[in-house]
């Protein structure tokens, strides 16, 4: 099996704007996820880390990316090919939740 790093990405707009029986279905679907071995985690503030060669660390606060939706989580998941991964996380908050879920191959 395959890892696959999950970006969603959403804001509280959306997700209040969707069906609450659609949201709750989707956070089961999380828990179940989770249960079958996902790691996954709300967004928090983020930190940019930068050690140009070698001669220092700098570390800035925000996102270093920019997008018209705020990252919302990430989940680390595995699947067999990008087209179940998909399928797996097109159920979650953000894909239905009027956000996107970007799905990231990792590669050992």
């Amino acid at each position: 099996m395959a890892k696959f790093i999950a970006i969603g990405y959403g804001d509280r707009d959306g997700y209040d704007r969707t069906d609450a029986v659609v949201r709750d279905e989707a956070h089961a679907h999380d828990a179940r996820l989770c249960e079958a071995g996902a790691l996954m985690g709300v967004a928090e503030a983020p930190v940019q880390v930068s050690n140009h060669g070698g001669a220092g660390i700098t570390v800035g606060h925000g996102p270093f990316m920019s997008s018209a939706l705020p990252v919302a989580g990430f989940t680390v998941i595995e699947a067999a090919t990008v087209e179940e991964a998909a399928e797996l996380v097109s159920k979650t908050p953000c894909a239905v939740a009027q956000g996107v879920v970007e799905v990231w191959p990792l590669r050992a």
